[in-house]
């Protein structure tokens, strides 16, 4: 799935490109609005971007995860096989549940508390007013979704493209980078 960015000045055009979604097929599950403006989204019965789209918070969770399991990995297994403490191996895998559990947890309190990587370079316009609609589109859709846009609705200025998943490794710029 391919997330498309567009940036849009008036919420009754935001209204107006909801209604085209829709009768496009695309649900309320596959386009998203964040704006300044929640009460204006809620009284034209708009789809509001959730908790998960706004922040970093899946993002985080799964890197709290990744070390847990890299803890587990590390620490959890060779105690099991060499520590000779004489758990039994349930114990051990407990251990290990936990610590993934665990760093999930302790890093969902960390992405809560921080805007989207993939919406931090919108945040101005957010800020000035402007409505970010994200439509999530099947890659082979992306060219007919761009035309329909760029169509019924030049108004709405599309910003960019990326994937409609997370990715745990990627930086605050939304790259992956490779330390030399």
């Amino acid at each position: 799935m391919k997330r498309l960015f567009y940036l849009v000045d008036s919420i009754d055009s935001v209204e107006s490109i909801s209604e085209d979604l829709h009768e496009q097929g695309i649900t309320d599950w596959r386009f998203h609005i964040f704006s300044k403006d929640e009460a204006g989204l809620y009284t034209h019965r708009l789809h509001s971007a959730s908790v998960l789209d706004k922040t970093d918070l899946p993002r985080f969770v799964e890197r709290g995860m990744i070390i847990g399991a890299l803890f587990t990995l590390f620490f959890v297994i060779p105690m099991a096989i060499w520590g000779g403490l004489g758990w039994p191996p349930a114990a051990y895998v407990a251990m290990g549940v936990f610590a993934v559990l665990a760093g999930g947890w302790l890093g969902g309190f960390g992405g809560i508390g921080t805007e989207n990587y993939r919406i931090r370079k919108y945040h101005s316009d957010i800020e000035a007013g402007r409505h970010l609609v994200m439509v999530d589109v099947p890659k082979a859709d992306v060219a007919q979704m761009k035309e329909l846009m760029a169509l019924n609705h030049p108004e709405a200025k599309l910003q960019g493209e990326g994937s409609s998943f997370n990715n745990p490794f990627a930086a605050a710029d939304g790259k992956v980078h490779v330390v030399h």
